[in-house]
């Protein structure tokens, strides 16, 4: 079976290492990037099979990672994160189908089972 990867992009490096922490009990792959242009190099250079990714970071958005990856697939399920969470951020999350928007502070568990569902809604995969 194969081992989903995760890639956490988020331009604060201390969040990034603490959702990575959090995930790795669950055996998966990790990767982090600490903006926009580096998650779009992740993506487009191997397999990912989900995204979590900040809304506002430097030179490249979260919004625009989605556009990005909805260009190249359009079923790798992405989870936009923002401490400043308003209509239009979610009206556009929405027409770029992510996955689930998720406002900070993010509560660990809440982010946990949200990654779960979306593996397993996408790629049947069971946390073990």
């Amino acid at each position: 079976m194969v081992i989903p990867r995760l890639l956490i992009t988020d331009d604060d490096h201390a969040l990034c290492r603490t959702i990575a922490d959090a995930f790795r009990c669950f055996g998966l792959d990790i990767w982090t990037a600490g903006d926009g242009d580096e998650a779009i190099s992740v993506i487009d250079s191997g397999s990912v099979h989900l995204v979590i990714v900040d809304v506002h970071m430097p030179r490249v958005s979260g919004l625009e990672v989605m556009r990005h990856v909805r260009l190249h697939d359009s079923a790798l399920p992405c989870i936009l994160m923002s401490a400043a969470l308003d209509d239009e951020i979610q009206r556009e999350a929405e027409q770029l189908r992510a996955y689930r928007v998720l406002s900070k502070p993010l509560r660990l568990t809440t982010l946990r089972d949200t990654v779960i569902q979306g593996l397993g809604d996408v790629y049947g995969w069971k946390a073990g």
